[in-house]
């Protein structure tokens, strides 16, 4: 899907902090408005907590109820299945909120 096209549509999404950082699951009727949320810090608490802000992941569905399931599920997934569900289709973490006309974040602080 492209674009406006995915506006309003229920969507499960992940973002992250940096590769293998810290990783949010969550759930939308508006991906994009919710990118900016996060990437803007007005989505308070965990995502904006631990800089979570880099789309690598998410999956539409036809129905919110569905999406809200799927949500559910991975948010009781092992750490490691869903690092597996992101390296999968997005091996490198790029963000993918670019593909939707966002811009770059500034490349995460060195891990110590």
């Amino acid at each position: 899907m492209r674009g406006s096209n995915i506006a309003k549509i229920p969507t499960v999404y992940i973002v992250a902090s940096q590769r293998n950082g810290t990783i949010y699951t969550g759930v939308t009727s508006n991906l994009l408005g919710r990118i900016h949320q996060h990437r803007t810090k007005t989505f308070k608490g965990f995502t904006a907590d631990h800089d979570c802000d880099r789309l690598v992941w998410f999956e539409v569905h036809e129905t919110m109820e569905s999406a809200i399931v799927r949500e559910k599920r991975i948010k009781n997934w092992h750490r490691a299945w869903k690092l597996e569900l992101i390296e999968k289709d997005n091996p490198t973490w790029r963000d993918l909120a670019l593909d939707f006309g966002f811009d770059p974040l500034d490349p995460p602080p060195p891990s110590s």
